[in-house]
C-alpha cells in the first residue's frame, strides 16, 4: 500500500526524496520504495523519518 501520508509530510518540509534520504542515511531509492509502498521500513527507520519530519508514528505508518 502506498505510504501517501509520507509523500505529504515530505513534500510540507519541501523536502527532495534525496534530502530525507541523506537527513536520515538512507538511499533516495529507500525513501521512494516507502513511499510506493514496496519496502516495509525498520521500526528505528519509522522512528528517524518521523522526527526528520517532525511527525509521529501514528501520523505517518498507523492507521
Amino acid at each position: 500500500m502506498k505510504n501517501l501520508r509520507l509523500k505529504s509530510a515530505r513534500a510540507a518540509k519541501d523536502l527532495s526524496q534525496q534530502q530525507l534520504a541523506e537527513l536520515i542515511g538512507v538511499s533516495r531509492q529507500t525513501i521512494n520504495a516507502i513511499e510506493k509502498g514496496d519496502y516495509n521500513p525498520t521500526i528505528n527507520l519509522c522512528i528517524a523519518i518521523c522526527k526528520a519530519l517532525d511527525r509521529t508514528l501514528d501520523e505517518l505508518f498507523w492507521e
